[in-house]
């Protein structure tokens, strides 16, 4: 990928990650964060917040993207390592079963006090493999099939790594934190997941073009040399 588009592609990615962090975050933190400066009209202090929110979002994509790009890397060292893609595809479920079980066993049910808890865990479960699997079969069928594994690999197991540092927060009102951080994650790692092909395009014409003009202008030189 060039500069160019690499820039564009981060840009993008970033402010995904912030208007998404930012609109959600008037919902789900709406009594935490926002409501009493409402209440009270302390406009500067609400849109502070709100600024906050999204320099969060930013902050989440910036730690999405790089997820990405080492996933990117340790794909293709899992397909080296086990020398064929299929056995690399088996891995990577068997990894996606124990990530699962590992959220359901020791990061959701240690939580999960109340029934809201639990409904709350649960939904949010749902929303992650929901996701996962409609992004990698969009992604399959954008591309091969044989992508559909990895992409469902990259949407639960890094998306899972990346909001594992909050899930491991004990402190009050962290469901809400819980809760808003997974949405920013799984949009900036869709988006990335679906959009990075078209940038690669991109680059390759790019290439194409910059190096006709530079066949043209080497023609061009060479004419007036003569």
């Amino acid at each position: 990928m060039t500069i160019r588009n690499w820039f564009k592609f981060f840009l993008n990615a970033m402010l995904i990650g912030g208007v998404i962090t930012g609109v959600f975050g008037l919902f789900i933190r709406w009594d935490d964060a926002f409501a009493k400066y409402f209440e009270a009209g302390q406009w500067g202090e609400f849109f502070a917040a709100f600024a906050f929110m999204i320099v969060m979002g930013f902050t989440v994509s910036v730690i999405a993207q790089m997820g990405y790009f080492a996933y990117l890397t340790i794909h293709q060292m899992g397909v080296n390592i086990f020398r064929t893609l299929t056995l690399w595809n088996w891995v990577q479920l068997l990894i996606i079963v124990i990530v699962i079980f590992d959220l359901i066993m020791f990061r959701f049910r240690p939580n999960a006090e109340t029934t809201g808890q639990i409904w709350l865990y649960t939904i949010l479960l749902a929303v992650l493999i929901i996701t996962a699997i409609v992004v990698a079969i969009t992604k399959a069928n954008m591309t091969k099939k044989h992508t559909l594994i990895s992409a469902l690999f990259f949407m639960i197991v890094v998306s899972t790594l990346e909001w594992l540092p909050v899930l491991m927060v004990r402190a009050e009102n962290v469901d809400t934190w819980v809760t808003l951080l997974l949405f920013p994650i799984l949009a900036v790692n869709a988006y990335q997941l679906l959009a990075l092909p078209k940038y690669n395009a991109k680059s390759d014409e790019d290439r194409l073009k910059l190096e006709a003009r530079r066949k043209a202008r080497k023609e061009t030189a060479a004419v007036k040399t003569k």
